[in-house]
């Protein structure tokens, strides 16, 4: 008899486990097929010469001369330098993310119509966000400038055509656009802190600095850990923003990794090489990330 009962359970569990592989099995079978195939596909062609269009039967060989060359070509140095300035988009987007999330929870009526206008440019198309800040930064007859020009400064920047200011445009950009996604973030973190800790501390005589230092900033800290590596991780794939409004220009002065290895592959054609690049790219965020993940037990609270 018990033996029997046992074997009823064990069926029930055996059924129940092959309805979570099969309510699975569609995820798996996409990213094992879009995800980790074309992976581990890039990262054997990164050791290859090779033009796609030529055919598999022209695939050659060529060992780390990919890597080599890399290391040796002004241009994909110049995208990673310029992808590690627009790392700074991440922590200036979610300090100002912060002191606004700050103030709509805690002083600002119509807090859905404020969190609606500020997220509204994530929600938005990226070249329909493009083509608007296009038409603002023009150099000559853009609002930008023509406010500039009109408090007194005769010669103002021409913002995406000028290559000392194309990369801070962009910069600029991306912030005004990640903006609202991490005000939203921060909010549901600061409305899931405990009201106990600031009464506790009001009642202790803490002023709103030792509160929002000791006890806000803590709190959120699994929050600011998540934002902090999506966004750096995200920093390193922005490309869509870049190919609308400058396609690395103007003198390469906003090309990054991403979109070098773009031109590379589909306008160069050298499938190999620009698999080389997204090989170094992939390993440049998996050590930011384990360096986060190691750096995030001293500060992170959970």
């Amino acid at each position: 008899m018990k033996n029997r009962r046992s074997f009823v359970h064990l069926s029930v569990g055996a059924r129940e486990q092959l309805a979570g592989y099969l309510f699975v099995a569609p995820l798996m079978i996409g990213l094992i097929i879009l995800t980790l195939l074309p992976v581990l596909g890039s990262m054997l062609l990164s050791f290859t010469d090779w033009n796609f269009i030529t055919g598999l039967d022209a695939i050659q060989f060529a060992g780390i001369d990919n890597f080599v060359r890399l290391f040796q070509d002004e241009v994909f140095l110049d995208s990673l330098i310029n992808n590690l300035i627009f790392i700074v988009t991440v922590p200036v987007t979610m300090i100002l993310a912060l002191l606004l999330a700050i103030l709509i929870d805690k002083h600002v009526y119509f807090k859905d119509g404020f969190k609606v206008i500020y997220f509204l440019p994530y929600l938005s198309s990226i070249v329909a966000v493009a083509m608007v800040w296009q038409v603002l930064f023009h150099p000559s007859h853009g609002p930008v400038n023509q406010f500039l020009m009109a408090i007194g400064i005769d010669n103002p920047p021409k913002w995406l055509a000028d290559p000392d200011f194309a990369l801070p445009s962009l910069m600029m950009i991306q912030v005004w656009i990640l903006l609202g996604y991490n005000i939203i973030i921060y909010i549901a973190a600061l409305q899931s802190i405990p009201k106990d800790l600031y009464e506790a501390a009001d009642i202790d005589g803490a002023n709103y600095w030792v509160k929002f230092r000791h006890i806000t900033i803590p709190s959120i800290s699994p929050t600011t850990f998540f934002l902090l590596v999506t966004g750096i991780i995200g920093s390193f794939k922005v490309f869509d923003l870049i190919q609308v409004l400058t396609q690395g220009g103007p003198a390469n002065s906003t090309t990054v990794i991403v979109y070098q290895l773009y031109d590379t592959a589909f306008n160069q054609l050298q499938t190999g090489y620009a698999s080389a690049m997204a090989l170094i790219l992939f390993l440049i965020c998996l050590l930011i990330t384990v360096g986060q993940w190691m750096a995030q037990k001293k500060w992170v609270n959970y």
